[in-house]
């Protein structure tokens, strides 16, 4: 698949998944990600692999997790009434550190809502989902070329530092067709799984490293594993005490929070002189984009923040801009989530001004350049 491809974004991720690594995808047919798993059921024969569309989305996201545990890089794919679904075994991915892609085209909701319309309405669930304490990684394409190329980044996370990592897509991304590079393969770098070097008699499932990310074996080879969502010492037995939840959970948190710089991924362009900001994401960017360039042709002092990585949000950077700058101006397709947490980045050093849709369509790019006027008065 080497070479320039006319694909639509759900394409472009399932040929980005394959170019991971992928060989293992369970899922379950939903509007407007089912693309992506038609694809890969369709080309994984010829590559060596496996696709299974489950019952439904419950079954889909632990079927991947025992696929990992036999050694595969895997992935399931859904939009967001069945990502509802799969939120137990988000958690149970985060407690037992199974590696593994969980694709979200996100559509309007709530509930059934708006099955073939576009929505980012789903980001505060990936990041506070789940109960219990544990970090997810979020990514955001916002162009049929990012979906090839960061769903590899989204394996290579996800094998890294053993979490569960969401890729964010919307409708409109993922049913957008452009020009998409496929490299070579050894163009490509792809993040090979963490394995032991230890003996059997020697290794434990959840004994980590300097990074705090342990090593892995799979089934089979072996070594005893015991792979359990109740609180575990690191052999994986169950300890029932406050001590062993503290280092559990401090460990599963420190993991993703003590390498939280080097997980920023943003794109910026015209901060160095802006006194307003906009924070976009997915396809809002591109909206935002044009609605930055008029402002920009009327004298104003704008700057685009686009979030690549939304989880962990850089929040760092925000206070840093929020030194400088009089305003930052936050467009999304739903009524207010990821400027919440710009507000709490800014703590109150600039104004920060949200304009909310509730999805079914995109922003138009007159309704972001008024609030940018706004704020720069």
């Amino acid at each position: 698949m080497t070479g320039v491809h006319f694909i639509d974004g759900d394409q472009a991720a399932c040929e980005g998944a394959l170019a991971a690594g992928c060989r293992f995808v369970a899922g379950y047919p939903i509007t407007p990600s089912t693309e992506v798993v038609e694809r890969f059921a369709s080309r994984i024969p010829l590559i060596g692999g496996l696709f299974i569309q489950m019952e439904d989305e419950i079954a889909s996201s632990i079927a991947i997790q025992g696929a990992v545990w036999a050694g595969k890089k895997v992935m399931t794919v859904t939009s967001g009434p069945g990502l509802s679904l799969m939120m137990e075994h988000v958690g149970f991915a985060a407690i037992t550190e199974t590696p593994c892609v969980f694709v979200d085209v996100q559509r309007g909701g709530p509930s059934t809502g708006l099955p073939t319309l576009p929505a980012q309405s789903d980001m505060m669930q990936v990041k506070w989902g789940s109960h219990g304490d544990y970090e997810p990684i979020a990514l955001s394409p916002n162009s049929p070329q990012e979906c090839f190329d960061l769903m590899i980044n989204a394996f290579n996370l996800a094998e890294l530092y053993r979490v569960p990592v969401f890729f964010m897509m919307d409708e409109v991304v993922g049913h957008m067709t452009e020009r998409v590079v496929i490299p070579e393969a050894s163009a490509i770098e792809v993040a090979e799984r963490r394995w032991t070097g230890k003996p059997p008699g020697e290794y434990r499932p959840y004994e980590a490293n300097d990074d705090l990310v342990p090593d892995m074996v799979k089934a089979g080879d072996g070594y005893r594993i015991h792979v359990t969502g109740l609180t575990h010492d690191e052999r994986g037995y169950p300890t029932m005490h406050p001590a062993g939840q503290k280092k559990l959970v401090e460990r599963l948190v420190g993991k993703i929070r003590h390498h939280r710089e080097r997980l920023v991924d943003v794109r910026m362009d015209g901060l160095d002189d802006a006194e307003v900001v906009l924070v976009s994401f997915g396809i809002t960017s591109r909206v935002a984009g044009p609605a930055m360039e008029e402002a920009r042709q009327r004298g104003g002092r704008v700057g685009h923040l686009r979030l690549v990585i939304t989880w962990p949000f850089p929040s760092s950077l925000l206070r840093k801009l929020a030194k400088h700058v009089k305003a930052f101006v936050v467009p999304e397709l739903n009524m207010g989530q990821m400027v919440l947490e710009v507000e709490r980045a800014v703590a109150g050093k600039a104004q920060v001004i949200s304009v909310p849709h509730p999805g079914g369509t995109v922003h138009e790019p007159e309704d972001i350049l008024q609030k940018i006027l706004e704020a720069a008065r």
